[in-house]
């Protein structure tokens, strides 16, 4: 008897235990969404943007980049050699062969950073040419010659309506005088289109910065606070999300049973139901957008990645205009320096490729034409061409950034006292190709800079270099940690694993994913203020 007293006993403070635990689960899932239902929003409606903008307000610009054209060799009436030494010019970081206005210039960089321009065909320094060749690159994107210029300006750090992810520094901004209030961002020093930003994408641009990226927690703070915030907050949803899963999935009998008590219809039927199946979503946006956001502690140094040794005009005997190769396959030629010898390096049209550019030499090529280049080197003192040397070029750099080697004042890098934490001095070379073209995973759209040299290693971090060796910069470099991130952001907030389905699908499932979540939300809070 007494033992059937006491089983009793222990089953009602079992039942009043649990019935406790059921109402603070309920209530910490009451408070946690409303602390989250702002940034819930916020994100939410920011998000749906994206997708919304890349189908009904994308924007289109007449060119996106310059085709390289066969530059004839009788243009070239003067060297590089000449140029320099009538304007009094005996060092210099590098140079190549830009047209535009219907004439031929060598644009040299100086060692201050500078970008002079000199006609190729009488060898003199025109005034402001960087300027007007920037000018001159807007409006033939825009395909624009008759709109004014409201402003110009030499942007040299990235800004909130020029966004990290667009790469190039420096860059001339223009703002032009239309309807759309045109900004075009051109990079002079390569010849391209950075961005191009009328009013509607300059509004979205500062909408999804502020609401998505919350840049005005920067204004009153730093980045620091800024990510640790957005890490709290997205991992209270994420607790949100659990909570709601816990009561309404796993521990949906034990409320079942309070429920048939007390049955709820409306606004909270319908809040627990939908609650349930975009739970997942919201897990995985939560957890992949802070995943994200751990990113953003190293600060963006890629632009800094740039390998500018110092040329003397005096040590380079062979004339660029008598080099021995195809002169009517040439497009450009630059200098690079690998075991202390002196190299051009020549863009050709490749074998095959070659049609004769319209009597307008800044005319466009026909969209369909492959115009695919072959880079060739020529030893600056025995005017011979040597070959393989842009894969062992790519590879030295590859070397100078990881291993700082070698160390030079003329060179842009970042000095840091820190060891790196690789390095390639014994590391195996694990595969080694040009890339042509963007690939959607590894190396893509948002990384700006081709044709690269992809080079991969055997280290601990299974690193991968992307080395631009047109302009000896650094492109990308992509580790094991780096490769996870990307794929969880791709799959769980881009949702990539619905590419099979295309695009439009794909972006239709994100929106009905997010709007669902944001209804969710706005249902919960109602209740909240109705209670």
């Amino acid at each position: 008897m007494n033992k059937e007293i006491t089983a009793k006993k222990s089953k009602k403070k079992d039942s009043k235990f649990i019935k406790k635990i059921k109402q603070h689960m309920y209530q910490w899932h009451r408070v946690i969404g409303l602390i989250t239902i702002i940034p819930v929003i916020f994100w939410t409606l920011s998000g749906l943007m994206h997708p919304f903008m890349a189908h009904f307000f994308k924007p289109e610009i007449a060119h996106d980049k310059i085709e390289q054209q066969i530059i004839p060799k009788n243009q070239l009436k003067f060297s590089i050699q000449e140029v320099l030494k009538q304007n009094f010019i005996k060092d210099f970081k590098n140079f190549r062969i830009v047209q535009f206005n219907n004439s031929t210039y060598y644009q040299v960089k100086m060692i201050s950073g500078d970008l002079l321009y000199f006609d190729t065909s009488n060898a003199k320094k025109i005034e402001n040419g960087d300027q007007k060749y920037a000018e001159w690159l807007s409006r033939y994107f825009l395909d624009d010659q008759k709109s004014t210029v409201k402003k110009s300006e030499i942007v040299t750090e990235f800004t909130s309506q020029y966004k990290y992810v667009n790469r190039y520094l420096p860059v001339y901004k223009f703002t032009f005088d239309r309807p759309d209030t045109m900004e075009v961002y051109v990079e002079t020093s390569s010849g391209k289109l950075a961005t191009f930003n009328p009013a509607s994408r300059q509004w979205f641009i500062w909408f999804f910065d502020v609401f998505h990226n919350w840049s005005f927690i920067d204004a009153i703070s730093n980045n620091s606070i800024r990510i640790i915030t957005m890490i709290l907050l997205l991992s209270i949803i994420g607790f949100s999300a659990l909570s709601g899963l816990l009561i309404y999935g796993l521990l949906w009998k034990q409320f079942k049973k309070t429920d048939s008590l007390t049955p709820k219809k409306g606004l909270r039927k319908y809040h627990r139901q939908i609650g349930i199946w975009v739970a997942l979503f919201t897990l995985t946006f939560a957890f992949s957008g802070g995943y994200h956001a751990t990113t953003k502690w190293v600060p963006y140094t890629l632009s800094q990645m740039v390998y500018e040794p110092t040329f003397e005009t005096k040590e380079i005997p062979v004339a660029n205009n008598t080099l021995n190769l195809d002169w009517s396959r040439f497009q450009n030629a630059s200098l690079i320096t690998l075991n202390d010898t002196t190299y051009f390096r020549c863009q050709l049209l490749e074998q095959g490729k070659f049609k004769k550019p319209k009597a307008d030499s800044n005319s466009k090529w026909n969209k369909k034409d492959d115009k695919k280049s072959e880079v060739v080197y020529v030893n600056a003192t025995t005017n011979k061409i040597t070959p393989n040397i842009d894969f062992k070029y790519a590879e030295f750099l590859a070397y100078y950034f990881t291993d700082g080697a070698p160390k030079a004042a003329c060179c842009e890098m970042a000095e840091s006292s820190e060891e790196p934490e690789t390095s390639l001095e014994n590391a195996k070379l694990l595969e080694s190709k040009v890339i042509t073209d963007f690939e959607s995973r590894e190396y893509g759209f948002v990384n700006k800079r081709l044709p690269v040299v992809k080079l991969a290693y055997d280290t601990p971090e299974k690193t991968t270099y992307f080395i631009e060796t047109s302009t000896s910069r650094l492109a990308a470099i992509v580790k094991n940690a780096d490769k996870v991130e990307g794929y969880s952001f791709a799959i769980l907030h881009k949702f990539l694993f619905m590419d099979w389905a295309g695009k439009n699908i794909r972006d239709l499932t994100m929106v009905l994913a997010t709007l669902t979540i944001l209804i969710v939300s706005v249902l919960g809070f109602i209740l909240f203020l109705k209670k």
